[in-house]
């Protein structure tokens, strides 16, 4: 037997011998029903396989049927507890940091850098999370980012061409970015160096979603290239703030704010900042794409919105006053509610990923340290027990005095996690919500729109219209 032939044979009788541990491990647990699939990659394929964005897709339907709502899975690389149950799910977020932690695969690490709060656990998210609600406060919401939310919104709504088609998530990630961009690092719409940024930042999200492989031409490596462009770009500016320290007009910029209110480092701001970007920009598109498509399949909907919006802006005529306020933004109150059902329905984030730090026991069933956890969030909202007709897009059901089926406002509301939950609940949640109330406001006020072509929703398991969902627009006035 030569030295290799040894060293294989080694090999293979360790990983014998740990998977009969494993398995003897396992048997003196009472793990959820479920299949492992095939060695080393599991169910992960058929797990990703693309499907309508407002089902829970066939891998999910079939398993739920024949395992139930909590089930054993191998997906991502490793022995996985998969849940849709809305208790689990719950037990899951709020246990952060005392059972379960924040368990991306590696990849999303190595492409969103290793202090990105997406990826960060304990101390250090705590402490990153703090910057961002810091900076996001409800007072800088009211006093600086409406402001800031509706002049992107009219920007992108006033270069809009009557009866021309537009490809409605490409017009909202266009004001998400550059909505994101000022307000990070007062960078200008339209400029050279923002629509550079722009081009790279597309190259390097399409490789965010696609498979981690780095290799010549792939998207995942053209990604890495442009992450290296961006970080470039914000370390550039950067120096250009800390040349002009005594100066307090950055302070309105994300970049600015934290470079004086904070001792991060260069690396950590970098990745805080391209993180930010990233999450600012890309869940928000999307929301507000779902909420153009669901809306033009519901009349009923768009006529109840535009009644809100034309009491508002009646109102502020007889005042004189041109700019949103903030009590207007409270006004909408029907607004919130279409926010919410197009979160619900559409599910920009499906599910989160999580890992057992310690042996963990639910319903009887137990969930080992270490072994990965997929709270799924899309079915919990797509769930008929939870929701009534869940399929159905129903604004409706939000309301507290709901006259329009059996739906109780609050039992759906202890149900609906969007932003996610516990420690880990999303920094910019009241942010998008504001970006869409603004944006439906003007959007109901001067428009009405129809599909140009047929297009639907997609979960990759990430959501996009692929056809960029092209809509017919006419101008009008209320």
């Amino acid at each position: 037997m030569s030295d290799l032939e040894f060293v294989l044979f080694l090999l293979s009788l360790a990983l014998i011998i740990l998977n009969l541990y494993r398995r003897k491990q396992n048997c003196s647990l009472n793990l959820p029903p479920g299949n492992m699939g095939w060695p080393f990659l599991g169910e992960t394929i058929a797990y990703l396989r693309p499907y309508t964005a407002t089902t829970i897709g066939k891998f999910m339907e079939e398993h739920i049927s024949r395992y139930g709502k909590i089930y054993k899975s191998h997906l991502f690389g490793e022995p996985t507890i998969v849940s849709a149950d809305a208790g689990l799910n719950r037990f899951i977020l709020q246990n952060e940091g005392k059972l379960f932690e924040c368990s991306y695969p590696r990849s999303i690490g190595g492409i969103l850098g290793k202090w990105s709060m997406l990826v960060l656990v304990g101390d250090m998210h705590r402490d990153m999370r703090t910057i961002s609600l810091n900076f996001l406060s409800n007072a800088r919401l009211r006093t600086h980012l409406l402001k800031e939310v509706e002049k992107h919104t009219l920007v992108v709504l006033d270069s809009w061409i009557e009866n021309s088609i537009i490809f409605a998530q490409d017009e909202a990630k266009k004001f998400t970015f550059n909505l994101m961009a000022e307000h990070i690092m007062s960078l200008k719409p339209g400029k050279p160096e923002t629509e550079q940024l722009k081009k790279e930042y597309i190259t390097f999200m399409k490789g965010v979603v696609s498979a981690p492989l780095n290799l010549p031409g792939t998207a995942y490596r053209k990604a890495l290239k442009s992450r290296s462009i961006i970080l470039k770009f914000i370390e550039q500016k950067m120096e250009e703030r800390v040349k002009k320290k005594t100066e307090d007009n950055d302070q309105n910029e994300l970049l600015g704010w934290v470079l004086k209110n904070s001792n991060l480092s260069k690396e950590q701001v970098l990745d805080l900042v391209l993180s930010l970007l990233f999450a600012g920009h890309e869940t928000s598109s999307v929301a507000i794409a779902l909420c153009i498509y669901f809306l033009q399949g519901c009349p009923t909907a768009v006529r109840q919105l535009e009644e809100e919006h034309i009491e508002i802006s009646k109102a502020k005529r007889e005042l004189g006053e041109t700019e949103l306020s903030w009590d207007d933004y409270k006004k909408m109150e029907f607004t919130q509610c279409v926010i919410s059902e197009t979160l619900r329905l559409g599910n920009v984030v499906r599910f989160l990923h999580r890992k057992a730090i310690k042996n963990v026991r639910y319903k009887g069933y137990d969930i080992p340290c270490g072994w990965k956890v997929l709270p799924v969030i899309a079915a919990v909202h797509l769930d008929p027990s939870l929701f009534d007709q869940p399929w159905h897009f129903n604004p409706w059901r939000w309301l507290q005095n709901n006259t329009r089926g059996s739906q109780n406002a609050t039992t759906a509301s202890n149900n609906f996690m969007p932003f996610g939950g516990g420690p880990r609940l999303c920094a910019g949640t009241e942010l998008a919500k504001l970006e869409m109330a603004v944006f439906i406001h003007y959007l109901v006020l001067n428009f009405r729109w129809e599909l140009a072509d047929t297009d639907e929703a997609l979960a990759f398991p990430f959501v996009d219209f692929p056809k960029g969902l092209p809509i017919r627009v006419q101008r009008h006035a209320l």
